[in-house]
């Protein structure tokens, strides 16, 4: 079975761009949570390798989410990607401060982000240029 990552996004269209991208080779499978609450729900059930979460969630922020993982020894060492369509500098120290191993500024580059996504779970190398937090 393939590694499998859970992808933290309210948005469909976002969410099937992902899965597609990282999904189509059939090396990692990806499963989706809509807000922070389901992710915690899903990671209660099922293991995962990684984590991928957009920043801008409703109710609970992705960053408060990333905090939440790390505090709990079940999940802290857990990768966690932080996704946002911000690119302000102090958004990617926030996201580092909460314990992400690296931020993907939407838009993204497909294959920066697959890329990524493969060294993370252990399936290649990283492209730090893509990923600094």
């Amino acid at each position: 079975m393939p590694p499998r990552i859970l992808y933290v996004e309210d948005d469909d269209a976002n969410y099937l761009l992902v899965e597609r991208v990282l999904g189509a080779d059939g090396r990692v499978q990806v499963e989706r949570a809509s807000s922070a609450e389901e992710a915690l729900e899903r990671l209660e059930r099922t293991s995962y390798d990684g984590i991928l979460v957009d920043l801008d969630l409703p109710g609970r922020s992705g960053l408060d989410l990333g905090r939440t993982l790390g505090a709990d020894p079940r999940w802290s060492g857990l990768p966690r990607v932080a996704i946002s369509a911000s690119v302000m500098k102090r958004e990617r120290e926030h996201a580092k401060e909460a314990g992400f191993v690296a931020f993907v500024a939407k838009p993204f580059e497909i294959a920066a982000l697959r890329r990524l996504v493969h060294a993370i779970l252990g399936l290649g190398r990283v492209d730090a240029s893509a990923s600094d937090p």
